[in-house]
């Protein structure tokens, strides 16, 4: 059995570690490795090769650290195959959906190729006499991300690459799920000359998120996952000084009007709900229809669902791939049957979806449901997987405000072929990202990517020029060289402009 260990200063190691977890393979139900999961002490010795590091990589020119960027961008792209098998390996995705996370990833790694213009600082010549200001930024020190199951390889990379070209060292706690990527990551990193202990992974439970949270020598947290999860993360972290983002669930709504084109919203629909098994913070979980549109729009969907071919991530001809683990299985499994039990109707049950050869696989076929109300917890609930529902409104105003009283504010669709309505739409809903006939609005890299309301704590969004920010803090110098020969006389009073 395959024994996947930490990256500390630049090498795998079993450290302190006296427990492991165990990593299936979704496709088949077979444990195929097992993790080590970290102790304090793993913690600890993590932190300190990132502060020792930290030392010399914060006064290495931003030049250099671009350049080891542009390695590793070359490096990353150069195994994109291999890290997308990875995650179909330990995920489920499939191989496509996978390679199309590593994509998204390097995004970022080539918004922090740019890191010299990024870091650029202001100036202000001549404010007073012989006065000059001017502004610039600094890297806080040892960073840590705690990341979720769902994108092994992008949401880590929506972290570090950041993190590390503003001159910070990083620790990595990946999920113990699927913890292969992101050593494999830690090892092109060292292909592409970044010094040993800027990077380093620690695997890990509870026990290791704690150590994080509570370590003195880590400067700021970035995390992704639920909504509870997110919200303790960023009370015991920030509790002890630390600067914390920490991005949360999501209900993400498409909302119909009776002008969209429903042939095309079914298909941006099915590919938003049921993508990745629905494992996605930007899945499209909840439609809402407008006006007439709801009896023929949930047709198309189910019509266009019922053909999804469900297989392993590694069969090519796979759409949709199982979910992460029996115990999501069961829990979203339970969902259907609760939302039976409260009155909604069941379009298209994926509960009793088999694959020929994986029977012991951890498959969920595509589940729709409509006639769903708000009071219903298949629609209050993040069910993180193939579960779709529709609502009814009567106008756009009525689905604006359904959209506004969810807990959630991650993303939010709407299709339509009006522009006024779309634009009423993105300004009065209270959502951090928002499509406009494109149903998983995540912003490019050079953008930033967060919520409102329960889906983020913090605030500043993750990625993008809010990264960079994120991971500095800022310095204002005021400077005058005074003539020699015109001393300066002393003032008591409050310095202002002259």
């Amino acid at each position: 059995m395959r024994t996947i260990k930490h990256w500390i200063g630049g090498r795998e190691t079993a450290g302190e570690s006296t427990r492991s977890g165990p990593v299936y393979n979704p496709a088949t139900g077979e444990e195929q490795a097992r993790v080590l999961l970290a102790e304090r002490a793993d913690v600890d010795a993590a932190v300190r090769a990132a502060k020792q590091a930290f030392q010399t990589w914060q006064d290495v020119s931003v030049v250099k650290r671009a350049r080891i960027m542009f390695a590793f961008r070359e490096l990353v792209h150069r195994h994109l195959d291999d890290l997308a098998r990875i995650v179909a390996d330990e995920h489920g995705k499939v191989v496509s959906d996978a390679r199309g996370e590593v994509i998204r990833g390097l995004e970022v790694v080539e918004f922090a190729c740019g890191i010299p213009h990024l870091l650029k600082g202001e100036y202000s010549d001549q404010v007073s006499t012989d006065v000059d200001s001017y502004g610039f930024r600094q890297p806080l020190g040892v960073c840590a991300g705690i990341t979720p199951f769902n994108f092994p390889v992008m949401v880590p990379m929506w972290m570090h690459p950041i993190a590390i070209a503003t001159g910070n060292t990083f620790v990595l706690k990946p999920s113990e799920r699927d913890p292969s990527a992101s050593n494999f990551v830690a090892e092109l990193y060292q292909q592409a000359g970044l010094p040993d202990g800027v990077f380093n992974v620690v695997h890990g439970d509870k026990a290791a998120v704690d150590a994080v949270l509570d370590h003195p020598d880590i400067a700021a947290v970035s995390f992704v996952g639920s909504t509870p999860i997110a919200k303790y993360v960023y009370e015991r972290a920030s509790a002890r000084g630390k600067r914390v983002q920490a991005l949360g669930g999501a209900k993400n709504h498409a909302v119909v009007l009776p002008d969209a084109d429903l042939d095309y919203a079914a298909d941006q629909i099915v590919s938003a709900a049921y993508g990745s098994a629905g494992q996605r913070c930007m899945a499209i979980s909840a439609v809402v229809a407008v006006g007439e549109t709801g009896p023929v729009l949930v047709e198309k969907i189910a019509e266009r669902a019922r053909r999804l071919r469900v297989g392993p991530g590694r069969d090519e001809r796979s759409q949709m791939g199982p979910v992460v683990t029996g115990e999501a299985r069961d829990r979203i499994a339970g969902y259907i049957e609760r939302g039976l039990a409260e009155g909604a109707k069941l379009v298209l049950d994926g509960r009793d979806v088999t694959v020929p050869g994986h029977e012991r696989g951890f498959f969920l076929g595509p589940s729709l449901f409509d006639q769903v109300t708000p009071e219903m917890s298949v629609y209050r609930d993040e069910i993180f997987g193939p579960v779709l529902v529709v609502l009814r409104a009567d106008t756009l105003d009525e689905a604006i405000a359904l959209v506004n009283a969810n807990q959630y504010g991650n993303g939010t669709a709407i299709f339509t072929s009006s522009g006024e309505a779309a634009r009423r739409f993105q300004r009065d809903v209270h959502v951090g990202m928002i499509g406009v006939n494109v149903p998983i609005p995540v912003p490019m890299a050079f953008y930033s990517f967060g919520g409102w309301k329960d889906s983020l704590f913090g605030d500043r969004h993750i990625h993008g020029p809010e990264g960079v920010s994120f991971y500095t803090r800022a310095k204002v110098v005021t400077s005058r060289w005074p003539h020699v020969e015109r001393p300066v006389e002393a003032h008591l009073h409050f310095p202002t402009a002259s």
